[in-house]
């Protein structure tokens, strides 16, 4: 006998709430990135590039066992529509998987296993795809645009000004134990700056379409739901999260060559993972046989070895080309904007939206009211890929 709409609902929320109460502890990132990046670039630099180097980590401020053990224990089984039930054992899986990389950050093959498992591994078409780009010209390095200049002090007033067109607000902080120049943590409601760096007018550019009108957007978004889970992220959600923010960049014009090879030699970095290859060895490729200089070569190969060995960074070209091919196919991107969704659970968000158990996406990104982009050879590349 099926029960009242109402007990099914309040049951659903109550999953849901006890699922957020678990997974507000785990922001994957907080505890990747290395906390001494900078000392260790010195010392693998004066060794010529020999001696790799030797993270170290935030300390685990959370009982993973506990973790583990309450998200397999939800009454799954009492939700009666099938598609949302699926959603929320796929969340529950997706979730455990992210507790075991964290729990075997610095264990080098554990956790490269286990990021594996949660981000997967570039195709040889994604690889192909990465030296197709290489084999552009990059634009001219003399132009203005793209000469550093302004401090992670200067660069946060640029943020606070671009975000005053969106209905919401967020804390700002500084780090130099970042390996990214700037990130959303999600949990917080924080974009951190990294102190570490000078930002040129391209790069305030593109980190602000990027991290504001996409990360922080879906973000904002994700908390307006009675269902929590959009706020914290749908299964695999992180190809679709980055596809959304480098769009934006192209369709805001600040998309360029440079900037598509970056994401490349990310993809060259995490592939080498997949060959074995050690630190010392990625920085190699990527500054010998790739000629990339040797400050940007150390930071990509830092992004793929972190941790001991993470995937994550390739999925920033496979997510952009899907949602190239999503816009240009004339689909509404307004439900991939309502929280940390994919593509893959559309119709669940639209299933979800119908039953109240979900909102349509309050803030929209800036930069998808218009396609600015006037770059003739990024539309060439991003079309050409396979």
């Amino acid at each position: 006998m099926k029960m009242d709409r109402q007990v099914s609902t309040e049951i659903l929320l109550d999953i849901d709430n006890a699922i957020d109460a678990l997974v507000k502890q785990i922001e994957l990132l907080s505890y990747v990135n290395p906390i001494n990046i900078e000392e260790e670039k010195e010392r693998f630099f004066s060794s010529k590039y020999v001696k790799p180097p030797v993270f170290e980590y935030p300390e685990i401020n959370f009982d993973r066992f506990r973790l583990h053990r309450e998200l397999f224990t939800q009454p799954l089984e009492l939700i009666e529509d099938e598609q949302i039930k699926n959603l929320y054992e796929e969340i529950i899986y997706a979730y455990s998987g992210l507790i075991q990389c964290i729990e075997t950050i610095g264990t080098e093959k554990k956790f490269y296993y286990n990021c594996l498992h949660c981000f997967g591994t570039p195709t040889e078409t994604d690889v192909e795809n990465a030296k197709f780009i290489l084999h552009f010209e990059d634009e001219d390095d003399q132009d203005p645009i793209f000469k550093p200049k302004y401090s992670a002090q200067q660069a946060e007033s640029f943020f606070r000004s671009f975000s005053q067109r969106y209905d919401f607000s967020y804390a700002i902080k500084h780090s130099s134990q970042i390996s990214a120049i700037a990130m959303v943590l999600n949990n917080v409601k924080t974009l951190v700056l990294n102190t570490n760096y000078t930002f040129s007018d391209n790069e305030i550019a593109v980190l602000t379409n990027h991290e504001i009108g996409v990360h922080m957007v879906t973000t904002m978004n994700g908390m307006l739901h009675p269902l929590k889970i959009f706020s914290h992220g749908f299964p695999n959600y992180e190809e679709t999260q980055e596809g959304l923010a480098v769009f934006a960049e192209y369709m805001s014009n600040n998309l360029t060559i440079r900037r598509l090879k970056e994401l490349a030699y990310r993809v060259i970095a995490v592939d080498s993972l997949a060959k074995g290859y050690s630190f010392s060895r990625t920085f190699r490729l990527l500054h010998n046989q790739y000629d990339l200089d040797r400050e940007n070569a150390y930071y990509i190969t830092v992004r793929a070895h972190r941790g001991g060995g993470f995937t994550k960074d390739y999925l920033y070209l496979t997510g952009l080309k899907k949602v190239y091919d999503y816009y240009h196919e004339g689909k509404d991107l307004s439900l991939l904007l309502t929280g940390k969704v994919t593509m893959e659970y559309l119709d669940v968000i639209e299933v979800l939206i119908d039953k109240g158990l979900a909102v349509p996406a309050r803030h929209i990104t800036d930069a998808y009211a218009e396609n600015n982009n006037t770059n003739r050879t990024v539309d060439f590349i991003l079309k050409s890929l396979k």
